[in-house]
C-alpha cells in the first residue's frame, strides 16, 4: 500500500487547528494530518521555519512540498467527493490560482486577528512561550 501524503499546519495556533479540524470534518481527506511540531521534519524534508510560515502538502515518494493556497489546492485534490476535488484542480489554474494565495497570504498573516487566534500565532515558533520541543 502507498504512504498517504502528508499535511502539516502549525498546532500552537487555536485558528489554524480549527480551520484544519473543521476541514478534516468536512473533506475527509485520504492523507495524514497532523501539527508539524508533531512530525519528523527531516524524513519529511522540510524546515521547522517554512511549517511555521505556512501550511505545507508533502507527497509521497517526492521531494517536492506545495505549501500555502498550492498546500490547500492539493488537500482538496485528495478528497472523495469529485465537487473538492475540481474546487482543488480550479485553485491551481490563474486567476484562481493568483487569488487564492493573495486570499491565504492575508489569512496568514492576519492569523492572530482571527478567531481561535492569539498574539502568540503572530510571533514565529521560536519565540512562542508554549513552544513545543519538536526533537
Amino acid at each position: 500500500m502507498a504512504e498517504l501524503p502528508t499535511l502539516l499546519y502549525d498546532g500552537d495556533c487555536g485558528f489554524c487547528t480549527k480551520a484544519v479540524n473543521t476541514a478534516v470534518r468536512l473533506l475527509d481527506p485520504d492523507a495524514v494530518v497532523t501539527p508539524w511540531q508533531f512530525a519528523d521534519l527531516d524524513a519529511l524534508g522540510v524546515t521547522a521555519e517554512r511549517a511555521d510560515r505556512e501550511v505545507l502538502w508533502i507527497a509521497p515518494g517526492t521531494a517536492v512540498v506545495h505549501g500555502g493556497a498550492d498546500a490547500v489546492a492539493h488537500l482538496l485534490k485528495q478528497c472523495p467527493r469529485r465537487s473538492w476535488q475540481l474546487a482543488g484542480w480550479a485553485m491551481t489554474l490563474p486567476p484562481i490560482s493568483w487569488t487564492a494565495r493573495l486570499v491565504y497570504r492575508v489569512v496568514a498573516v492576519n492569523r492572530h486577528h482571527l478567531p481561535g487566534g492569539t498574539a502568540a500565532c503572530s510571533l514565529p515558533a521560536h519565540l512562542r512561550p508554549a513552544t513545543r520541543d519538536t526533537d
